[in-house]
């Protein structure tokens, strides 16, 4: 029951469900956390889920289905919606309740009670227990009982009447032996159905006592991170706030992507929390149906009233997040509450894909619990609470946070010099796993040491997780960056290059890169085209080396023969 993720969605045939993957303790003898991402192909959406129980994460993942399947739903009805006067009444209906509801955002959330239910995380499914198929037919005589014997007068007088009684003595005889033999036969196949169905009842009882159990244990889980969140543990804290805020209910608009820190020693949680773009907000104003063409024309709201909306919902969204997080926090394990707000967007001047932080507040938690939401201007509030941002937010103006993510991730280690043979005669793909990750490290350290950014190296983990991390400071093009070393002598596999995605889709980084010492199948090349990564194969790793002043060779077959492959 508990081995894998199930999912039931309205437009089944549209979902696509990537593999259930699992990241490892350091020492590799217990699971920190597991993941799975989901498409619907139709809505062009993708998201990746993860939580440290696999109850827990089941349950986002229904409530995810349900979403989509909502999403979906609203969808189809415009596409089988009959055009016509009726419709455009619908749509513009439609539209202007939408940006309501945007324009609402913070009170929407004020008539909520937004603390954990616990027990909607645990499940309480019944097990189906299979009932054994109906007793099977029985076997049944062929042939009736003879009648009885009747001896005419003129059978008498010929002599038959012998012989008549013999016939029909044998015809009695074989009935019933046969009678006897079908009787046999329908005893053995009552005993044997007997025999199966207690059998199946039997291995019934084990599989419910067996789903019971696991079903205990998982809630058992649940209720474990109930009681560390209750004392205070850091990682509970996070995961309760990303509890909190996945149970959120927002517009499609809103991306719901956050990366949350919390540091116990100052009770200090920092969300950065993913924002809308200008372009995402809904701009139709009206919808008419124009009867000489039969088509339904938009009219779309002004660039001053989009840019208002863009704004105000950026500083809404700021103070319902924090609102959430703080009613929420019933132990007051939150004293302050760090809410960094960015988007990734287009610069239209280069045409790449940036991140910037756009809004950045940092508020305590007595400060923020003594504002009456229902009667501030999000704006007015947001800047009294010495919130930082541009004067107009449209133009996605980066900003210095408040504060930032530690860089001093708990999964670092000491960086450490690999030296190789100064001939160039070392052979990378035949080199130690962990000297590889290193030598990677050290030669991206020198890459990115010019910009002023480091490279940090990460424990080792049995999932083959995070190997580095990148951190350029670039205040357009720069941020985290994830980099994966594989030191392999055969072609990496499109498996590979999924797993470098979720992990950089996991970390909120802005690129993935990985780096190994062979090349890539066609499949991984496609899987990789549209997406923040990099591929880099030996040759290209080579050059790099090599204009960083290091010698280096890579030769697979030899490799291979060194490590007792098969070449």
């Amino acid at each position: 029951m508990f081995d894998r993720i199930n999912f039931a969605s309205n437009s089944f045939s549209n979902i696509q469900a990537g593999e259930l993957r699992a990241k490892y303790s350091a020492a590799g003898d217990r699971i920190l956390r597991y993941y799975i991402d989901f498409r619907h192909l139709e809505l062009d959406l993708h998201k990746e889920l993860s939580a440290p129980e696999l109850s827990i994460l089941q349950n986002k993942v229904d409530t995810l289905m349900a979403q989509w399947d909502k999403k979906y739903e609203t969808h189809t009805k415009k596409q089988d919606a009959a055009a016509g006067k009726e419709m455009a009444e619908d749509l513009t209906l439609e539209a202007d309740a939408r940006r309501g509801r945007l324009q609402r955002t913070l009170y929407h959330t004020l008539s909520i009670d937004d603390t954990v239910d616990w027990d909607v995380l645990k499940d309480h499914s019944k097990f189906e227990r299979k009932r054994y198929p109906k007793q099977p037919k029985t076997v049944s005589v062929s042939s009736s009982m003879p009648q009885p014997l009747r001896i005419g007068f003129f059978q008498t007088i010929f002599g038959q009447r012998k012989k008549l009684t013999r016939q029909h003595e044998q015809a009695v005889a074989h009935h019933e032996a046969q009678v006897a033999r079908v009787a046999q036969e329908n005893e053995v196949i009552q005993a044997d159905w007997v025999k199966a169905r207690d059998k199946w009842n039997t291995e019934q009882d084990r599989l419910q006592q067996e789903f019971q159990d696991q079903q205990a244990q998982e809630n058992a889980k649940v209720d474990a991170l109930a009681a560390q969140w209750q004392e205070g543990d850091a990682t509970a804290i996070e995961e309760h706030a990303s509890i909190v805020l996945e149970a959120s209910e927002h517009d499609e608009i809103i991306p719901k992507q956050w990366d949350l820190q919390y540091d116990p020693e100052t009770k200090t949680l920092l969300v950065d929390y993913a924002l809308p773009t200008p372009d995402d907000i809904p701009a139709i104003r009206t919808v008419r149906f124009v009867a000489s063409t039969g088509e339904l024309k938009e009219t779309l709201i002004s660039a001053k009233d989009k840019k208002a909306l863009f704004d105000d919902l950026c500083f809404q969204l700021c103070l319902r997040t924090i609102h959430e997080l703080l009613e929420a926090d019933t132990y007051d394990h939150l004293q302050t509450v760090v809410f960094n707000g960015s988007t990734d967007s287009i610069d239209r001047s280069t045409g790449q894909q940036v991140h910037s932080t756009i809004i950045s507040l940092m508020v305590g938690r007595g400060e923020f619990l003594n504002i009456n939401l229902a009667e501030i201007d999000p704006k007015a509030c947001f800047k009294s609470l010495k919130g930082v941002s541009a004067a107009s937010l449209v133009g996605l103006t980066p900003i210095a946070p408040i504060m930032e993510l530690n860089k001093e991730d708990r999964r670092f280690v000491d960086a450490r010099a690999v030296t190789l043979e100064h001939d160039g005669t070392t052979n990378l793909a035949a080199m130690d796993w962990e000297e590889f990750e290193h030598l990677v490290r050290e030669v991206f350290d020198k890459e990115f040491a010019s910009r002023g950014g480091e490279v940090r190296v990460t424990q080792t983990s049995s999932d083959g997780g995070v190997d580095a991390v990148a951190f350029d400071p670039d205040p357009i093009s720069g941020g985290k960056i994830i980099i994966q070393a594989k030191r392999y002598t055969k072609t990496v596999g499109v498996g590979a290059v999924r797993d470098l995605y979720g992990t950089t889709m996991n970390e909120g980084a802005i690129k993935g890169i990985l780096v190994t010492t062979a090349d890539y199948g066609p499949d991984a090349h496609k899987f990789a085209s549209d997406k923040p990564l990099t591929l880099m194969s030996g040759s290209h790793l080579l050059h790099l080396l090599e204009k960083h002043g290091v010698k280096a060779k890579i030769d697979l077959r030899e490799a291979r023969k060194e490590m007792g492959l098969s070449t």
